[in-house]
């Protein structure tokens, strides 16, 4: 297991997101929020203005920069390491004036024509997720031959899309999208299967932090919280399989999983 993963803590600014949505649409309860990640240990803060929870409808491109400006802006003045969620190059643009230096589009590029082109004209890092389609359809899309063959012909797809349009290699990061147009099954298939993904030689970006297949573990009427224990622990597990970086929304629970780890393979933290 690499000892430089990397920890993005997850920051909704939205009201509707399905863990913690309306928390932190509040600029300050927002800056807040991202200031004790940090101080829990996340190396990158990944602001979402735009909900991607299963059913969600989409925001307008005025709406999401609105939620966006006043936390991106502070967190970046204050010398943080920040990753914009969008999916719209118009947003993309924006945050990059402001100085963000990546940008987490879980649509890979498909859902704006325009988004390669914006992120090729820059120098920023760009994760390209697996997506079949906007968040109120992509249950619908849940059906794979073979999950991982799949989600890596679909991603090597987008990683070509990418060096295409001139984006440089090495700011190319890939997201399996867990939780995506995806089942239970489907979720720990590619868990199991990780593996295949890291191959591709891109570093990988998973986020299954209190996504539905782990909250399939419990009763219906549990709490979002009880999911972070067990999302740490496949966390771990996907670092030890050479995963570069965890989207966590407990990010103490995470390090003490991948501390945890490290002392079953016989060393402590670096």
């Amino acid at each position: 297991m690499s000892g430089n993963i990397q920890i993005w803590g997850v920051l909704n600014v939205t009201p509707d997101s399905f863990s913690d949505g309306g928390k932190y649409l509040d600029p300050d309860f927002a800056l807040s929020h991202a200031r004790s990640l940090l101080a829990d240990g996340a190396t990158v803060i990944d602001v979402g203005a735009e909900s991607t929870r299963p059913g969600a409808g989409r925001i307008t491109v005025d709406e999401e920069i609105d939620r966006l400006t006043p936390v991106v802006s502070a967190l970046v003045a204050d010398g943080h390491l920040v990753s914009v969620d969008t999916m719209r190059a118009e947003t993309a643009t924006a945050m990059i004036s402001r100085g963000v230096p990546i940008i987490n589009d879980v649509s890979g590029g498909l859902a704006d024509p325009g988004m390669l082109g914006a992120v090729a004209d820059s120098d920023v890092t760009y994760v390209m997720m697996h997506w079949r389609g906007p968040s109120d359809t992509m249950d619908q899309h849940a059906a794979y031959d073979n999950v991982v063959a799949d989600v890596r012909e679909h991603l090597t797809g987008r990683i070509q899309a990418a060096l295409d349009a001139g984006i440089d290699p090495t700011r190319i990061m890939i997201d399996p999208g867990f939780g995506f147009s995806k089942n239970p099954d489907h979720n720990w298939e590619i868990v199991r299967r990780i593996t295949d993904l890291v191959g591709l030689g891109f570093p990988v970006l998973a986020g299954v932090s209190r996504k539905r297949f782990i909250g399939a573990l419990f009763p219906r009427d549990h709490q979002m919280s009880d999911r972070d224990d067990p999302s740490a622990m496949v966390g771990a597990l996907l670092a030890q399989k050479g995963v570069s970086a965890l989207r966590v929304h407990n990010v103490a629970s995470q390090l003490r999983a991948l501390e945890i780890m490290r002392r079953v393979e016989g060393r402590s933290h670096a």
